[in-house]
C-alpha cells in the first residue's frame, strides 16, 4: 500500500487519534528520506514552489531548524517568524498573523506556541476561510508534540531495525519515561504513539509531577520510584527538568532530583542488557542524564533523536503537502 494512500490528514495537531496504518506510513517515508539525506544531494524537489512558513511563538532551536532544514531539503521556501520583532508588538493578533503569512503565500505553517489549542484555532481559521493552507504542531503548551512523539517512534524503530523501521518491533518492549509527566507535551505525544505500538509503558516521577489520573488514559504503568520501573527496561526516555517548576514547590532541589530520579550507568545495571536512552532536549546535565552517559554512543540514541528529527520532518512536510512518494 502507498504511503500516501493511508493519509487524509489535512492538518497535524496531535497523535491522540492516530492510527497504526498512519505510523507505519510515516515511519516507511520517513526512511526514504533518511536515504536522501544520506546521499550526495541530499535534497529532492518534491515541495518545489511550496512555501513553508515556521511561526514560532515560543523559544526553540532543535524543532525549528529541524523544520527549516527539513523543507529546504524537500525543495520548499521557508518564511521564519520571529515574535520579538513581529506586528504582535503592535497589537496584531496571532490569527491575523497567520492569515499574513496565507496573504504572502504560505502553504503550510508550522506553529509551535506555549499556550495549547493555538494551533487547532489557526488551522480552524484557515478551513473557516477555505484557504487550503495546512497546519503543523511544532508543539503547543501542555498539549501535544507530534513531531516529537513520531522522530522518537522512528528512533526506537531505526535502533531495532534500520531498513524496515514499524510500529509491531516496539510490541512488548519495555519503554520508561522519566521526569515532569504532568506538564511535558512530549511525554503526551508518546504516550499514544507508544501504547499504539503495544510498547509497555512505564511512566515515573514525583507525585506532585505525575498524577494517578495518567493511569485513566492509556494502558501504562506509574510509579513514584525509579529503581523498579528500570528493571529490565529495554529503553529509558528522561525529560527535560522545567526549572520554573521549583518556585512553585513542585520539586525538589536539582541535587535531590538527581539522586531521586537521574539517570546514570549505575541505575542501568537493572536494565535489559540492550538498553539504549533517549532525551528530546535541551538536556541539563548531571540531572536527568550523567554526562558520561549522554556521551556514550554505545547507550545514548540523543543523536539519533536529532537526525531523525529531519526525516521525520520531511515526511510530514511532504505529506501535507500532498505529493506523491519518493
Amino acid at each position: 500500500m502507498p504511503a500516501t494512500s493511508v493519509w487524509t490528514r489535512r492538518h497535524l495537531l496531535a497523535l491522540a487519534d492516530f492510527t497504526p496504518l498512519e505510523y507505519d506510513a510515516v515511519l516507511t517515508t520517513a526512511v526514504s528520506f533518511q536515504a536522501v539525506l544520506a546521499g550526495r544531494t541530499k535534497k529532492v524537489p518534491a515541495l518545489q514552489g511550496q512555501v513553508v512558513a515556521n511561526l514560532f511563538f515560543e523559544a526553540s532551536t532543535r524543532t525549528r531548524s529541524s523544520f527549516e532544514l527539513a523543507a529546504k531539503r524537500l525543495s520548499a521556501d521557508s518564511l521564519n517568524f520571529a515574535p520579538g520583532s513581529s506586528s504582535l508588538t503592535k497589537g496584531e493578533t496571532i490569527l491575523d498573523t497567520a492569515k499574513t503569512y496565507w496573504a504572502m503565500g504560505a502553504n503550510i505553517l508550522v506553529i509551535r506556541h506555549q499556550q495549547a489549542g493555538v494551533p487547532g484555532a489557526i488551522a480552524a481559521e484557515m478551513d473557516r476561510l477555505s484557504s487550503g493552507v495546512r497546519v503543523l504542531n511544532a508543539g503547543d503548551g501542555q498539549h501535544e508534540h507530534p513531531t516529537q512523539g513520531l522522530l522518537d517512534l522512528f528512533t526506537l524503530c531505526t535502533s531495532i531495525d534500520p531498513q524496515n523501521p514499524r510500529l509491531e518491533l516496539l510490541a512488548g518492549k519495555k519503554i520508561v519515561i522519566v521526569g515532569d509527566i504532568l506538564h511535558s507535551r512530549v511525554a503526551r505525544s508518546n504516550l499514544w504513539s507508544l501504547t499504539a505500538a503495544g510498547a509497555d509503558l512505564h511512566l515515573v516521577g514525583p507525585p506532585t509531577l505525575l498524577p494517578p489520573q495518567f493511569a485513566q488514559l492509556a494502558p501504562v504503568h506509574l510509579h513514584w520510584d525509579l529503581g523498579p520501573a528500570l528493571e529490565g527496561a529495554d529503553f529509558v526516555m528522561t525529560l527535560r527538568l522545567q526549572k520554573e517548576r521549583m518556585s512553585d514547590n513542585l520539586l525538589p532541589s536539582l541535587r535531590e532530583y538527581h539522586q531521586r530520579y537521574g539517570i546514570t550507568r549505575d541505575r542501568l545495571q537493572v536494565c535489559g542488557p540492550t538498553v539504549k536512552v533517549l532525551h528530546p532536549g535541551p538536556v541539563n546535565r548531571g540531572v536527568e542524564l550523567s554526562s558520561d552517559l549522554m556521551d556514550d554512543p554505545r547507550l545514548s540514541l540523543i543523536p539519533q533523536q536529532v537526525t531523525s528529527g529531519v526525516a521525520v520532518r520531511m515526511a510530514l512536510l511532504y505529506f501535507l503537502g500532498g505529493e506523491q512518494p519518493v
